[in-house]
């Protein structure tokens, strides 16, 4: 009988700490985030760590769990604990995969490539951004060298671009990579005011990092005059011009997942008529989320979102990011309608701290604090996180 990763990763710590050996990378958040910061440049981490104007929502997505309790139940064998799922076709080892973060080079230079070879290596799904460092082949490439059987499951992540055909051409090349599914955000018609940005007067495309997808791609190259090798700056302008689309309508949704065979999800999703409408147009599912608190500042916590809409799209796939720190978070969002959470600042902060295999032990990390949290709340699998397990306090 297995042990399950919860005590299997406690054995393991413990026995190592024995012999005098303790984790170089924090197991809590927030000494994980602070031994981060001091590897990372000023720039760098007001770019990850910075929400949108006061931060208040970033603040809001974790009040939001804090107001809500584990109730947990004893003298029940849970000896035996199942973390699997199945999501949009894909099994999943356990409910989480790695969300979409850009421009991960500026955090470390393993960056994609180093975060989809932890993430293989673990056997768990991850999202490549649009604005990824490495071409999304090329951490295809890498996921599958490092996954056991050597095929990782991997999703790609869409900023729908103002260039129709664009879109179409990165859709299509992911999926020829073997990607399984595309996740559409849709809560970036415009770059939220995000004040440590503005004071530091940074953004990283400007540096060309995050472009590898663009400057690959042969519809963004054939929309410049000279190709980026001879004219960053001019493939820079290009991209700015084109990122993102402030037009987007539910049809340009169907317009995408009419051309593509993969399951469609939408991101970015906090009310339940844009959820019902999102999966009317042909999206498979929705990932409930306020892009961290990144978009819109006093926007509402996005686990306070997750009730209403999952039940209005009891049908479709729900999925849910924004705040999500520890076993427990994940937990709590299973149990109020997700199928399964993303997991997001807590690995660029363990990329940052050690690279791939920072990413690494933050994942190890995540999944034995969720099999113990499920464990120690009296429930054997995912299949039965249910609504009342939780009680609420204002």
């Amino acid at each position: 009988m297995s042990d399950g990763p919860g005590r299997e990763r406690q054995r393991d710590v413990y026995i190592r700490g024995a012999a005098g050996e303790t984790p170089d990378v924090p197991p809590s958040y927030e000494k994980l985030r602070d031994a981060a910061r001091e590897e990372m440049t000023d720039e760098a981490y007001g770019y990850v760590e910075g929400g949108a104007g006061s931060g208040d929502t970033a603040l809001g997505n974790r009040r939001a769990f804090e107001r809500r309790s584990i109730e947990p139940r004893v003298m029940r064998d849970v000896s035996e604990r199942d973390l699997s799922t199945r999501v949009l076709g894909d099994e999943l080892s356990a409910p989480f995969l790695l969300a979409p973060v850009g421009v991960l080079s500026i955090v470390h230079d393993d960056a994609d490539t180093g975060m989809a070879r932890a993430a293989a290596s673990l056997d768990v799904p991850f999202t490549v951004s649009t604005v990824s460092s490495d071409t999304l082949e090329d951490i295809a490439e890498e996921a599958d060298e490092t996954h056991e059987d050597g095929d990782a499951t991997r999703w790609f992540q869409l900023y729908p671009s103002s260039d129709a055909a664009l879109n179409r051409s990165l859709v299509e090349r992911a999926e020829n990579a073997g990607y399984s599914a595309v996740v559409i955000t849709v809560d970036t018609p415009l770059l939220g005011w995000r004040e440590r940005d503005i004071e530091n007067g940074y953004l990283p495309f400007l540096d060309g990092e995050g472009l590898a997808n663009y400057f690959s791609d042969p519809v963004f190259r054939g929309s410049l005059d000279t190709p980026p090798e001879e004219n960053e700056f001019g493939a820079i302008q290009r991209f700015i011009d084109v990122f993102s689309d402030a037009t987007l309508t539910p049809p340009d949704i169907s317009e995408i997942a009419d051309y593509t065979n993969l399951p469609v999800v939408v991101k970015g999703v906090l009310r339940p008529e844009d959820a019902r409408r999102a999966v009317e147009v042909g999206a498979d599912g929705v990932v409930v989320s306020n892009h961290g608190g990144r978009q819109v500042d006093g926007a509402v916590a996005a686990l306070d979102a997750l009730p209403r809409v999952a039940e209005a799209v009891d049908d479709a796939t729900v999925l849910f990011d924004s705040g999500v720190r520890r076993g427990a978070d994940a937990l709590k969002a299973l149990a109020l309608g997700a199928d399964a959470v993303m997991l997001g600042r807590p690995y660029v902060y363990g990329l940052a701290l050690d690279g791939e295999d920072g990413v690494r032990e933050v994942v190890e990390n995540f999944r034995a604090d969720f099999d113990l949290t499920l464990g120690l709340t009296g429930l054997r699998s995912v299949d039965e996180v249910g609504e009342s397990v939780l009680r609420r306090s204002e």
